[in-house]
């Protein structure tokens, strides 16, 4: 596929074996790690965890990125698309409270056909830099429940010297008004976990 996921519209061939362009990702999915997670924000983490799927590569290439090695050094598994919907299923048996999308924008076709497989009964999470075109949040309407986006940067300047991305503030910016038309209102269950929202 010719990609254009992310903002940087690199218009990049992607193979199911081999990637270039930013994210330096194959077509289909790479995971550098997926298990329970206790220490993402208290709303999603709950008592048994969120049940987190870290993608491998990255589009923004923070200077600062606490998982340099997933994001910058691609460090990773291939997985088939019937795997990454097993994992999803996995993961709810093990008792996540939901299913979280960590640094997942340039494997999102991916992720639709994989929750179009399976679509698990809690909530689906997305893990997000900020950095997001409104164009593929717009296909992730239906599938996401809970959004959970960094704001980097509201300084051109600083989103330039640290992450390479000098449009960064506006992109993010139009990104969050987006998620919020998606999920306008946040929802909670018994136990104070979320399940609908933006944080």
């Amino acid at each position: 596929m010719l990609c254009n996921l992310c903002p940087r519209q690199c218009n990049a061939l992607r193979t199911d074996t081999q990637g270039c362009g930013v994210c330096c990702m194959p077509n289909t999915p790479v995971l550098s790690r997926a298990a329970l997670h206790f220490w993402e924000e208290p709303a999603i983490s709950g008592t048994n965890g969120s049940g987190t799927v870290f993608f491998s590569g990255c589009s923004l290439h923070c200077v600062f990125c606490q998982n340099s090695d997933i994001s910058y050094n691609n460090k990773g598994k291939a997985i088939t698309i019937n795997q990454l919907s097993d994992i999803f299923r996995k993961l709810e048996n093990d008792g996540a409270h939901n299913i979280n999308l960590v640094t997942p924008t340039h494997f999102v076709d991916s992720i639709i056909k994989a929750l179009d497989i399976y679509k698990p009964s809690i909530p689906i999470v997305y893990n997000s830099g900020g950095y997001e075109s409104i164009e593929t949040l717009r296909l992730l309407k239906d599938y996401v429940d809970i959004y959970l986006m960094d704001f980097k940067y509201i300084d051109s300047k600083k989103s330039t010297m640290y992450s390479k991305a000098s449009d960064y503030p506006q992109i993010c910016k139009a990104a969050l008004l987006e998620v919020y038309s998606q999920q306008s209102k946040c929802e909670f269950n018994k136990e104070n976990i979320m399940q609908k929202g933006v944080i």
